[in-house]
């Protein structure tokens, strides 16, 4: 195959779609470049497909490559890549949600797409360029696929809406949207925001559109130019006699039946009509004309028809609510004893108990990407065991959809979480879903917001989440005919073309998710769907004030206690200490935690209030400056010198007692006023220009009465009192008065050491 590509503009930059170099035994491959950054997609399709699945059989996998950003991978005994990172799985979700609508119902084949970075600019995110390439990809391989589709991500930095904006803009912007769709409709959303309006999420929404259809364009001129060898698909085959069976033996009547506000109340009513059906062509059956498992697929296709017919025409959902209605609610804090935070939020069957961790920051996640490392001070996991579904798997570790909801619930949070120096704890959530009928991922968000508040976090406003649905009448053309649904459960979930998830605060939202099966909403169903949502939020909202206003002023008594003081940055040298010395000394002595930040924020985590206190002043002690005039009570003498004494008057702090400020009498040795380990007061009397620190243990004694010691401890005799007597006035030399210097000066003689015979002057 020769080299195609194709190119436009994007903003301000060129993006160029490429086939025909590699991966040539792919059914369908393509590279995409934008600036530095490239992705390569590859689709391909299993030729000898299964009879009959369960769904359809389509694999996504979006693979982080080190490499590409110039990196090797961090562990030092690891290098080979291993389970893809939480990242990749969040990408290789928003490639599958947008074009696995798109494939023909009833297909069997297996379809598989992988998704590459080969370069990465370090500049922006390669995710929306990555749903682009998987749908061009697509549309080259021959694979029965309803695209194209393209990806866009919007921003939102100083008031301005941005088209793919950087890594930088996404940090300090509010807006951080991707969005997926077809040429004039929108298939897939993922936001995280900051409280932004509807009416901005809706702009931003346009705006994607615009570039979408461009994109789209841009892969169906491409297409134009190779050579597409269409592939032939395997479909399930009906069962016409079946199919026959069960509408002559099922009327409305027995359809309306099954209703209920409870999943298990469902479930037996449609078990009670398999039943009957298994009872009433027990002859076919035993004569293999068709299965069980066909009667059973065939009653839940006529099922879910029923049900989208009675919300369609008579706005009637399976429990009875008005389209607008939210489920009962059911809120509890405090179930669990020790936990630092706990509260169950229940609507309708479905329950999140949500489960918060206060810990310092220390405990932070260190996350270790291709394009970049980031440390996550909040954390939010979201477990949905199958008992919560009443049904039996084995657990291995957490899924696709576990690491994707779980995340959504982090997103609506992580704006309202105060910052380090307001709350400088690390903070885990941990929802367990303990049973789910529909919109459990939104109910993690409500109990995380009433957890987190029970637990004393001081977050800036309560967060909600709402699910929407839609049913329509063409999936076609969905704006020929549509009711939306507000709290969806598991049966319109299934049987629905649309779940809709939005959080937010009384202020604006902060996340979206939007997964469709209907080939693309317009913007009046996405206007009309934000504004349901917006009012069932709010509602929510008032409920949860009810049972708890705002954070609590007071954490557990079993959290852990943090302190914090901010340091001159010169001194972090002296809390580590030599290899570390000083810092493990302290968590060991007081058995806590320490977090020092290159700004000289220094955070100690403590088990208790004396450990932490202890740290503290350890810390302040090592930070301390000194001033001349001050003085230390029980000062450790810690060496003996000839000259003096060397005396810590606090942690890392060492002063010199000269031998002559060590008593009022002259000292003959220093050990004979002070031993190593002695206690004693001293005052600092000077910090001297290279900043030692000389003391005196001296001046803080009296001063004996009477002068002072001798060296024996005599003092020394008083002076005379009164005025001191005058000296004599020295008299003149008689002139011409020879001076002998041997005699006169006391010089002469054996004694002065001159010879005798020593000429007079």
């Amino acid at each position: 195959m020769s080299v195609q590509n194709v190119s436009c503009d994007l903003a301000g930059r060129t993006l160029t779609i490429e086939t025909g170099r590699l991966a040539q035994q792919a059914h369908g491959s393509v590279t995409i470049q934008l600036g530095d950054s490239m992705v390569m997609a590859n689709a391909t399709m299993n030729m000898n497909p299964k009879d009959s699945v369960a769904w359809f059989p389509l694999m996504v996998d979006f693979e982080e490559k080190y490499y590409a950003a110039g990196k090797i991978k961090g562990s030092r005994f690891v290098k080979r890549a291993g389970r893809p990172s939480e990242n990749a799985v969040l990408t290789s979700r928003m490639i599958d949600r947008p074009i696995r609508p798109l494939f023909p119902k009833g297909m069997t084949n297996d379809v598989q797409i992988i998704v590459t970075t080969l370069s990465a600019d370090m500049e922006t995110p390669p995710a929306s360029m990555a749903i682009t390439a998987a749908s061009a990809a697509l549309m080259l391989s021959g694979i029965p696929f309803g695209g194209p589709v393209a990806g866009v991500r919007i921003g939102y930095v100083d008031d301005k809406l941005v088209l793919n904006p950087t890594y930088e803009q996404l940090e300090n912007g509010r807006l951080d949207l991707m969005v997926a769709g077809k040429k004039g409709a929108i298939t897939m959303v993922e936001a995280g925001s900051n409280e932004v309006t509807e009416e901005l999420i809706l702009e931003a929404l346009q705006m994607a559109q615009t570039e979408i259809d461009k994109l789209c364009d841009l892969q169906m001129e491409l297409a134009q130019k190779v050579n597409v060898v269409e592939k032939v698909p395997n479909f399930m085959k009906k069962n016409e006699a079946a199919e026959a069976a069960v509408a002559d033996a099922i009327t409305k009547e027995m359809l309306d039946g099954i209703s209920g506000a409870g999943k298990a109340q469902i479930k037996a009513a449609v078990h009670e009509l398999e039943e009957m059906l298994f009872e009433k062509y027990a002859t076919q059956l035993e004569e293999g004309e068709f299965s069980k498992g066909e009667l059973k697929d065939i009653l839940n296709n006529h099922f879910e028809a029923n049900l989208r017919a009675n919300i369609l025409d008579n706005e009637v959902r399976i429990d009875g609510r008005a389209l607008n209605a939210i489920r009962p609610l059911n809120m509890e804090l405090d179930l669990l004893p020790r936990p630092h935070g706990s509260a169950l939020f229940q609507r309708g069957e479905t329950q999140a108990l949500t489960v918060t961790t206060l810990a310092g920051p220390g405990a932070a996640q260190i996350i270790d990407t291709m394009d970049m490392d980031i440390e996550k001070r909040y954390i939010h996991h979201y477990i949905f065991p199958p008992f919560s579904v009443g049904e039996t798997k084995p657990l291995r570790g957490a899924s696709r959809r576990e690491i994707g909801h779980g995340d959504l619930a982090e997103r609506s949070l992580l704006p309202m979480i105060p910052g380090k120096d307001v709350f400088p704890y690390t903070i885990m959530c941990v929802s367990e879903i303990a049973t789910c009928n529909g919109s459990s991922s939104m109910a993690s968000v409500c109990g995380s917001t009433l957890s987190l508040m029970a637990a004393g976090v001081p977050i800036v406003r309560p967060v909600a989440g709402i699910a929407m649905g839609l049913v329509v009448k063409d999936k076609e053309n969905a704006g020929a005919g549509y009711k939306i649904l507000t709290d969806i459960q598991g049966y319109e979930d299934f049987a629905g073309d649309m779940d809709f998830k939005v959080t937010g605060t009384t202020e604006g939202i902060n996340a979206i998710q939007m997964d469709i099966k209907a080939k693309g909403l317009s913007m009046d169903i996405m206007r009309e769907a934000l504004a349901q949502a917006k009012e069932a939020r709010m509602s929510l909202l008032s409920e949860m004030g009810k049972i708890i206003e705002a954070p609590r002023g007071q954490l557990s008594k079993f959290a852990p206690m943090i302190t914090s003081i901010e340091i001159d940055p010169d001194f972090i040298r002296t809390i580590i200490g030599k290899g570390g010395e000083t810092i493990q000394k302290i968590t060991a002595e007081c058995g806590v935690e320490m977090d020092i930040e290159d700004s000289g924020l220094v955070m100690i985590t403590a088990p208790d209030q004396e450990s932490g206190e202890k740290a503290l002043q350890w810390v302040k002690d090592l930070t301390y400056v000194p001033t001349a005039g001050e003085v230390f009570e029980n000062a450790k003498v810690v060496k003996l010198m000839d000259f003096g004494a060397f005396v810590q008057f606090k942690p890392g702090k060492d002063g010199l007692v000269h031998i002559s400020e060590m008593a009022h009498h002259r000292v003959g040795k220093v050990e004979d006023v002070v031993k190593e380990g002695d206690l004693v007061n001293v005052k600092l009397m000077e910090v001297d220009k290279m900043g030692r620190y000389n003391l005196s243990m001296k001046a803080l004694m009296p001063k004996p009465e009477g002068g002072a010691l001798r060296p024996g401890g005599a003092p020394r005799p008083p002076r005379p009192q009164g005025p001191k007597p005058a000296a004599p006035k020295p008299q003149a030399a008689p002139p011409h008065t020879d001076i002998d210097l041997d005699t006169d000066l006391g010089l002469g003689g054996p004694a002065g050491g001159h010879p005798q015979g020593q000429p007079k002057l």
